[in-house]
């Protein structure tokens, strides 16, 4: 596994293009979008889509030309920026690059469900909770991994104008995997593990617009949505995979830093905006 580090960045100042939070995907996204291709001039827009463009009905298997039929406000969302991006292809505007994955996980992922839901930053945690409907399945992808298969792609030669893939990344089968690998990484003490209190979440979403938006994709959990990524090993060999116990361990020693431990420190540059814009110089909208 290669260290991607972003070139030209002045100051150590990272570059953002996260809509955050989700209540403010609606404003902000589509105009996003709009500007980057308005930008592109040709080149070729760099995107790390996620699976909300799929909804309950998805299954399993996911090619991708599946069926997408969102019921969420992100995942529509998602589809139209897709939408544009394709049309912008379309018309000459610009070439595009999607590398759809499951959820993220790794340093410098920032806002996931690893460290805002199941391990909270910044100290080890005493309980672990786990967002998963027990003996569902739930695929995750870490960055690292991602931002490889970006840049790997990008290398290839010939890719069409307007290319999309699927990766497989690290299919939990039970939902209790990556649970497991983050007790092993933990050590001992052991950490206790409880399910992600999602009825209260669900009482508390009324005031809070955050939790509202997080319930909308509870599904996820609940029913196995996951990529094939065919199309990729065909075209790359093999996808870059970092064992979950590695990938784990990394991630964990990055989150649960004190603040005083995480300034100044060259992190690594993980997150596919970062590896693709010192990489590849090209445009990119993150996750």
């Amino acid at each position: 596994m290669r260290e991607i580090r972003p070139s030209g960045l002045e100051g150590g100042v990272e570059p953002k293009l996260h809509p955050y939070p989700y209540r403010d995907w609606h404003k902000l996204v589509l105009p996003m979008i709009d500007n980057t291709i308005a930008a592109a001039h040709g080149a070729r827009i760099v995107i790390p889509g996620n699976v909300y463009n799929y909804g309950p009905d998805a299954g399993s298997g996911l090619g991708e030309d599946a069926p997408q039929h969102p019921e969420t406000s992100k995942g529509r969302l998602r589809v139209e920026m897709e939408r544009r991006i394709a049309n912008a292809v379309e018309t000459g505007r610009a070439k595009a690059l999607i590398v759809r994955a499951g959820d993220f996980f790794g340093p410098g992922a920032g806002s996931s469900w690893f460290s805002d839901a199941m391990v909270k930053p910044g100290r080890r945690p005493r309980i672990i909770r786990n967002p998963a409907k027990p003996g569902v399945g739930h695929q995750w992808a870490y960055l690292p991994d991602l931002a490889e298969t970006m840049v790997q792609l990008i290398e290839h030669d010939p890719l069409p104008a307007f290319a999309r893939f699927h990766m497989n990344g690290h299919w939990d089968s039970n939902g209790t995997q990556m649970v497991a690998a983050i007790v092993c990484a933990l050590g001992q003490p052991e950490v206790s593990v409880g399910r992600l209190p999602w009825w209260a979440m669900s009482l508390v979403a009324p005031f809070k617009p955050d939790f509202k938006e997080l319930l909308e994709l509870k599904y996820l959990w609940e029913r196995p949505v996951r990529l094939s990524n065919e199309r990729l090993v065909a075209t790359l060999g093999r996808e870059p995979h970092t064992p979950l116990d590695e990938a784990v361990r990394t991630t964990l020693k990055s989150i649960l830093k004190s603040p005083t431990d995480q300034r100044g420190e060259p992190i690594l540059k993980a997150t596919a905006s970062l590896a693709l814009l010192g990489a590849c110089r090209t445009y990119c909208v993150s996750h």
